[in-house]
């Protein structure tokens, strides 16, 4: 039986959420910009929703628009926000680590006259709050920065930079796509402009996510004449998956605290077994209050991920080499660039993460593993 440890690229359907799913496709069918009966009880569905996952993360239901998922999403709000921006200007600061989409996103508005910067992280993952506002100049008009790093799990103090970007008049677009549903973000949600996150990684259906937009923001559609979601995207509205995002959002966030106590206790585990090999082994890692438990981002020098991904997966463990957005490219992770890798290094970096199917003895198994392998390698290459 194969163990999972790559839960940040993407989660198994929750049970509930799967049969939620299903009576809502089936009981619930009608297209919710129908003015019949049928159509009513789906646009009715399709707002309770809307306002419960508002509720999750304490911000207004009318500024909450549901997308195909984190990629989309993040994409639709840089456009939303770029239509309707404080101030005039064209410079745009965002991090090296960001998500592919963003990057994508940031590649195509600088060919449309945009003025890019990308900001680093340091050691512990994490953007230098000094550098970031020396990066601030009058032309600065957004800011994209993710929430939560889904190759390190590094927590950026989001709410710091929500302030800053408040005070310089620069609208602040932040991907939650690794931190909603793992952390509580009532208290940072309603500072951004704009946030975004997807169903697969809290146990919801693939294809589904959503964006929240802040109401006060008068964006104009990138989608010409589209009528769906306010016109935010076109496309009938995928209402199924939607009230199963909305179960698994609603059951992910009722057990945060025992997960978070869970995830701690894994990965200390984890780190422990490790110990045999810890001269060759680098942990990239923010303290305690700065760190998802749930990700665990690391390089073993001498081997290459690569490798080391196979090997584990020859030995019935699933691990991941970075994001799996990049998977069949063979640039290394884009967080190996942020920390300032060199090329070998960077090809060395693999990345575990837990999920509620771990257990502690599985925990245990993979990190015994690794170190059987990497001995297993020097002793060959000593011959």
């Amino acid at each position: 039986m194969m163990k999972y440890f790559d839960f940040a690229a993407t989660t198994p359907l929750d049970p509930e959420a799967a049969e939620v799913y299903l009576k809502v496709a089936t009981e619930y069918f009608g297209n919710s910009s129908s003015l019949h009966d049928i159509g009513g009880q789906s646009a009715a569905l399709l707002e309770n929703c809307r306002e419960e996952l508002a509720n999750l993360v304490g911000v207004d239901k009318n500024g909450i628009f549901f997308t195909s998922g984190g990629s989309e999403g993040t994409f639709l709000a840089i456009e939303a926000l770029l239509s309707s921006p404080k101030k005039k200007g064209n410079h745009i600061i965002a991090g090296v680590a960001e998500h592919s989409s963003v990057h994508g996103t940031l590649n195509r508005l600088k060919e449309a006259g945009y003025d890019i910067t990308l900001l680093p992280l340091n050691s512990n993952g994490l953007i230098n709050l000094e550098q970031l506002v020396k990066s601030i100049t009058p032309e600065t008009i957004l800011m994209t920065l993710q929430h939560v790093n889904s190759e390190i799990g590094t927590i950026q103090p989001i709410a710091e930079i929500a302030k800053i970007c408040q005070d310089h008049n620069i609208h602040l677009h932040s991907d939650f796509v690794q931190s909603f549903g793992k952390m509580d973000l009532k208290s940072i949600a309603p500072h951004v402009s704009s946030f975004s996150f997807s169903g697969h990684k809290i146990y919801g259906p693939k294809g589904i996510g959503g964006v929240y937009v802040d109401p006060r923001i008068k964006w104009q559609s990138f989608f010409p004449g589209t009528s769906h979601e306010k016109g935010f995207r076109p496309g009938t509205v995928n209402v199924p998956a939607i009230a199963a995002m909305t179960v698994a959002a609603q059951k992910i966030t009722g057990s945060l605290q025992a997960d978070h106590n869970k995830y701690r206790l894994l990965r200390k585990a984890f780190m422990d077994t490790l110990e045999p090999i810890k001269e060759q082994v680098r942990i990239y890692q923010g303290d305690e209050g700065s760190q998802l438990a749930s990700i665990i981002g690391l390089r073993i020098s001498g081997i290459e991920g690569q490798w080391m991904m196979l090997e584990c997966n020859r030995l019935g463990f699933a691990i991941s080499t970075g994001s799996a957005c990049q998977i069949g490219m063979q640039s290394p992770a884009k967080v190996t660039q942020a920390l300032g890798l060199s090329t070998e290094e960077a090809k060395e970096f693999i990345r575990i993460s837990f999920g509620h199917s771990t257990s502690l003895e599985d925990v245990i198994q993979l990190g015994e593993s690794i170190v059987k392998i990497v001995n297993a390698f020097k002793s060959a290459s000593v011959i």
